[in-house]
C-alpha cells in the first residue's frame, strides 16, 4: 500500500475514533450518574441473594 494511502486512512481512523469518545463523553455528561446502573446491581444482588437463599427440594428415592 502506497505510504500517503495509508497515512490518509490512519487519519480518517484517528478522526472516528475521537469523533466516536467525544460522543461517549457527551452521552456519560448527560445521564444522571450512576442511577440506572445502581439499581440493575442492586436488582441483580437482591436476586442472587434469593436463588442462594432458595430451599432446595427434597430427592425421593
Amino acid at each position: 500500500m502506497d505510504a500517503q494511502t495509508h497515512l490518509a486512512l490512519h487519519h480518517a481512523r484517528t478522526a472516528e475514533l475521537r469523533a466516536e469518545a467525544d460522543a461517549h463523553r457527551l452521552a456519560v455528561a448527560a445521564r444522571v450518574p450512576g442511577e440506572l446502573r445502581t439499581r440493575l446491581g442492586w436488582t441483580l444482588v437482591e436476586m442472587g441473594l434469593r436463588l442462594a437463599s432458595a430451599p432446595r427440594p427434597a430427592v425421593a428415592s
